[in-house]
């Protein structure tokens, strides 16, 4: 079992003053794989000191000498691309397929962003008067366990862009791949203090962020319930917050789509990051003059979603992170059982021959209501919804009916047609017929799935404040 208790202050790799630990367990077969001390809370008000510290000269830096830092770290994460995909899959259980595509975009993140930098006005004149964009202040990085490094990639590349330093609170639960992404943020050689990161859990390390007075920004990715309490206590102080929350996403299959082609994409389309993610189109509507069509299509497609070993190139849906997320699924399948919704695939129990490990069998329920509470709630696991709508405006309807509006989907032949009916749903990304991800573009989410935006220009203005100069 391997141990882990550094964690990474002011340029250095050091023992937290936390005493806790914590034992991780491999999601494929259950057996101990990592023992990580915790930080606490005064770990993490000397990683907030050493970051107020570096924001002192970092903020003054040129855009140039960001566009460097970021390059140095584009090409370790480069350079260490297989260990990242490698301590991804062995920690988290992710399938290969996914976690390629997860760490080649994160590795892209610190490129993308020195290439906006290049051409990016920091002082821009506004009729009569100038604003400068000056750096928010010292920001706060909260991620969860199903994208790590992902996700500390798109937040701590933008901060730095904007001249931002950072404490970094990654999911305790990710704590191998935590120590790989330090290992590389030293390597590049970014001044000390500008990146700090902390093992720690939420009630510890994550109040003291959201309370600390000297931090300027939180920028969460994560559950609803927790992005509500951070934006609770930051108000406090009047902290800058950008929530990334959970999803719902529907996914619409209009009439005049190529259904054969359709559901196994559809299929794909839930089961990416096996159900764990906030974007998975968890909601497949179809028109319900079809129903039948989509179910015998369903079934014949569903037979090739492999679910096992993520290591290996075919597998589709790997284990659940650990054996609360397990448990946790396995009650949404039972509770769609009781709600009335007709089991076409999977169901409950492990898949056979993946009994040691946090296997879910791919499951879907079909004739679902929109009202069932497997419709409305983020189950986080490989399960599918369908959803029959009876024209385009019920569709539309179904869609919007929800408490979220993170992401969508639709396809259609006509896509003029797909177009009408995005500009209708109330989601922060609508993708169309199978696009997936544009990482220039804004991503965020309406309703309760959060506020502010990521990706590109829209991610790098959140870590600025605007200063209108007069006269």
């Amino acid at each position: 079992m391997k141990i882990l208790d550094k964690i990474y202050i002011n340029g250095e790799f050091v023992t937290p003053h936390g005493t806790d630990t914590l034992t991780l367990n491999s999601p494929l077969n259950g057996e101990p794989l990592t023992q990580v001390r915790l930080a606490d809370g005064l770990d993490t008000v000397n990683a907030v000191a050493a970051a107020k510290a570096a924001l002192k000269t970092f903020s003054q830096t040129t855009k140039e000498a960001r566009i460097g830092h970021l390059k140095s770290m584009h090409a370790v994460l480069k350079r260490r691309r297989n260990e990242l995909i490698s301590v991804m899959i062995e920690e988290y259980g992710c399938p290969l397929r996914f976690t390629t595509l997860l760490i080649d975009g994160a590795i892209d993140d610190f490129n993308n962003m020195a290439e906006l930098l290049e051409h990016y006005d920091f002082t821009p004149r506004v009729g009569d008067s100038q604003v400068r964009l000056q750096p928010v202040g010292v920001v706060g990085v909260i991620v969860p366990w199903n994208s790590s490094n992902g996700f500390i990639a798109t937040k701590v590349s933008a901060a730095i862009a904007a001249g931002c330093t950072c404490v970094v609170k990654p999911s305790e639960l990710s704590a191998r791949q935590t120590a790989l992404m330090m290992e590389c943020f030293h390597e590049a050689g970014l001044p000390k203090g500008v990146v700090n990161i902390l093992n720690g859990t939420g009630a510890l390390v994550g109040t003291e962020i959201t309370e600390n007075p000297d931090i300027a920004k939180i920028t969460f990715t994560g559950s609803t319930a927790v992005g509500k309490i951070i934006a609770a206590g930051a108000v406090e102080t009047m902290k800058r917050v950008t929530l990334e929350l959970g999803g719902k996403s529907a996914n619409i299959i209009l009439d005049d789509a190529d259904f054969a082609a359709a559901i196994p994409q559809a299929l794909s389309a839930c089961y990416i990051n096996s159900g764990q993610a906030c974007i998975a189109a968890t909601r497949l509507l179809v028109p319900a003059s079809r129903l039948d069509e989509v179910n015998r299509l369903i079934s014949a497609a569903v037979g090739a979603i492999k679910v096992g070993n993520p290591a290996e190139a075919d597998t589709a849906v790997g284990p659940m992170v650990s054996q609360t997320q397990y448990a946790r699924v396995q009650d949404y399948i039972r509770l769609g059982i009781e709600e009335g919704a007709t089991l076409l695939a999977g169901g409950l129990g492990k898949p056979e021959g993946l009994e040691d490990g946090n296997f879910v069998k791919a499951t879907v329920f079909t004739d679902v209501r929109n009202d069932m509470r497997i419709a409305q709630e983020e189950i986080f696991g490989p399960v599918l919804c369908v959803i029959p709508y009876q024209d385009e405006a019920d569709a539309v309807a179904i869609a919007n009916d929800s408490p979220y509006g993170l992401a969508a989907y639709i396809t259609a032949a006509d896509k003029q047609r797909a177009y009408r009916l995005a500009a209708q749903i109330d989601a922060g990304r609508v993708c169309i017929n199978g696009a997936f991800h544009d990482p220039l573009a804004p991503f965020g989410g309406f309703k309760q799935s959060g506020y502010g935006r990521e990706f590109g220009v829209y991610g790098l203005d959140a870590y600025l404040e605007p200063k209108a100069i007069i006269g």
